[in-house]
């Protein structure tokens, strides 16, 4: 059974030795890219289009035109290419798809029978778009609704794939697209050169063409059909092959910490986008059913007879099967993520780990700072006990900010306010204890505030391990700590501007920085405040990192002045919270905090590691 996919949906591929039909109505040039795993395309020989037609794994058609029909080998291509972009874009007089027929495109097998299909609608002002992707993950292929267009045409869909002059490129691709007129002898109406034909690959010089995908080309019976109008049953499709197992580390990387964040991020951009798909279909139903009921309303003649009623319950029924087999597939790939997550999250070393993972027992102080720490959980609600480790690159490149306040969340409306703030200096505490552990004995340095001493409890695992020095009171403490930092900031900006890391004065802490600021803004004059907010510009572009534990409600008498303060910082709640989107498809991601299991000694256990480490000790 084919797949109909709506945009951003994907398929798994059971064959690699693939045909790509193209039908659009209208003359289009048909193209394709290889690209990386972030979808970039290493240069111009890496398209393939009809002035080139021929690339390891691909071969497209010839000159524009309303059909086409891609010959695809998925393992011919090179092991650098994880993506397969198949481009369209009008050319001629046609300038936007919204005046033309919504481009239809279909994947099928060797045998001719149609794997998956996708309509491009909704186009408008596009004049070049990337229809499907086809994209390694796991070792195996699959097919991805795209449907991404692209207003300025093809030299900004070429940019968009990481390539130099696009501009140019798109205005020689497309020069291509006009079909050359054949060389005729004078002194014969035979042509001296027949035009290959548009479905088969000429051959490049350095690679030999895939083979064919289909019976096209090779003597085989020719399908001259419609791919969605068939006259006569398909035939029957060949088993598909079980979905992979999963293996931790499978991903591309130097190192096994690596592979293994690059993993993490792609399970990520897999639940983003098979959730997308899944809202995507089942708004595209309950659309059309509203669609289709209110015409059943408009036919007044039908309304004696009860064909209204047959017509509206026909529409549900189409409803009703859209969703479910949207769901099907949603179920699919969220089973396929949640044995992989299985698999990936026992693996995690260190500073990817959940506090309750075994790997912390072995803890030792490491000799190198790692890519990323993970700083809690993301979840989406179409399964909640799915949840995918949130990793964040080391250097921070923002400060922290855990919101001790009730903000919209659920969670903490049932917290009364004095539980909320303590659980909020504890998830801060267990952040800097996993910073503290990521990096080498004196890779990172921990300065704490505390004005008023209403967190002595929560930090204690902090300063009586001694992997931190014993918190500032008072507006005085406060303000000397500020001062410290911000003349670090100061002097490190100056050597780096001016070439002269050298001259660093001899007794300079080279370790990172990180200050946790407690119950702000009590204890904070306004030069203090002023000092905060230049700490969260300028620090973390030297190594100087904020770790804010606050209310925002606590610090409204300031109003807008402290909006940028705010915004500046990567905000983290003690309890549950959706207050997270991606900027991928902008799904709100629900938030949990990474709490240490109730009793759990390893916070003070790693922290005393640490603290030895620092002082040289032996444990």
């Amino acid at each position: 059974m084919t797949a109909e996919l709506v945009r951003g949906q994907n398929h798994p591929l059971p064959e690699t030795r693939l045909e790509i039909r193209v039908s659009a109505g209208h003359p289009v040039l048909v193209g394709a890219t290889l690209g990386d795993e972030q979808g970039r395309v290493a240069g111009a020989e890496w398209i393939a289009h009809p002035g080139a037609p021929a690339l390891p794994g691909v071969g497209v058609p010839g000159p524009a035109a309303a059909d086409h029909r891609l010959a695809v080998d998925l393992d011919a291509v090179p092991d650098a290419v994880h993506r397969v972009s198949v481009l369209l874009a009008l050319t001629g007089g046609a300038a936007r798809f919204r005046a033309l027929a919504a481009p239809f495109v279909a994947v099928a097998g060797p045998d001719g029978t149609e794997i998956a299909s996708y309509t491009l609608t909704g186009l408008d002002r596009e004049s070049a778009v990337v229809a499907l992707e086809l994209y390694r993950r796991q070792g195996a292929w699959k097919v991805r609704a795209m449907g991404q267009g692209y207003e300025g045409g093809l030299a900004d869909l070429l940019g968009d794939q990481g390539l130099e002059r696009p501009a140019d490129l798109a205005a020689a691709i497309l020069a291509t697209a006009t079909p050359e007129a054949p060389e005729a002898d004078p002194s014969s109406t035979v042509p001296s050169r027949v035009p290959e034909p548009e479905h088969v690959p000429r051959t490049a010089p350095a690679t030999p063409p895939p083979t064919p995908a289909t019976g096209i080309g090779t003597g085989g019976p020719v399908d001259y059909s419609h791919p969605r109008r068939r006259t006569a049953p398909a035939p029957a499709p060949e088993p598909r092959q079980a979905p992979p197992v999963p293996v931790a580390g499978d991903a591309s990387g130097w190192s096994m910490d690596e592979r293994l964040y690059n993993q993490v991020w792609g399970m990520f951009e897999d639940l983003a986008r098979t959730a997308a798909a899944y809202r995507s279909a089942c708004d595209f139903a309950e659309s059309r059913l509203d669609r289709e009921l209110d015409e059943t309303l408009t036919d007044y003649r039908a309304r004696a007879d009860g064909a209204n009623d047959a017509a509206r319950a026909a529409a549900r029924a189409r409803h009703d099967e859209l969703v479910e087999r949207a769901r099907e597939v949603l179920d699919r790939d969220l089973a396929q993520l949640a044995a992989e997550s299985e698999v990936v999250e026992p693996a995690l070393p260190v500073a990817y780990a959940r506090w309750d993972n075994p790997v912390w027992h072995s803890y030792r102080v490491p000799a190198e700072e790692p890519m990323a720490v993970r700083l809690g959980d993301l979840h989406l609600p179409e399964r909640t006990d799915l949840r995918i480790p949130m990793l964040v690159r080391l250097p921070l490149e923002r400060g922290l900010w855990v919101d001790s306040g009730r903000g919209h969340s659920e969670a903490a409306g049932l917290l009364d306010e004095v539980e909320l703030r303590r659980l909020a200096l504890d998830c801060a505490v267990a952040h800097a204890a996993r910073l503290l552990a990521a990096h080498p004995a004196d890779g990172f340095t921990v300065h704490v505030v505390d004005p008023a001493g209403a967190g002595a409890a929560a930090l204690a695992p902090l300063v009586e391990t001694g992997a931190a020095a014993p918190p500032a009171r008072g507006a005085a403490g406060v303000s000397a700590v500020l001062e410290q930092l911000t003349e670090r900031v100061d002097l490190l900006q100056m050597a780096v501007r001016g070439g002269a890391a050298d001259a660093l004065p001899p007794g300079l802490d080279a370790a990172r920085q990180l200050l946790i600021v407690h119950d702000f803004p009590h204890g904070f004059d306004d030069r203090a405040v002023t000092r905060l907010r230049y700490l969260a510009d300028e620090g973390p572009s030297v190594g100087v990192h904020l770790l804010m534990v606050a209310a925002r409600e606590d610090a409204a008498a300031y109003g807008p002045l402290l909006d940028p303060l705010w915004r500046s910082l990567l905000r983290l709640t003690p309890v549950p919270d959706d207050h997270l989107a991606d900027p991928w498809v902008g799904h709100a991601w629900s938030y949990e905090p990474p709490l240490l299991p109730p009793g759990s000694v390893v916070l003070r256990q790693v922290l005393t590691q640490v603290a030895a480490a620092r002082h040289g000790k032996q444990l």
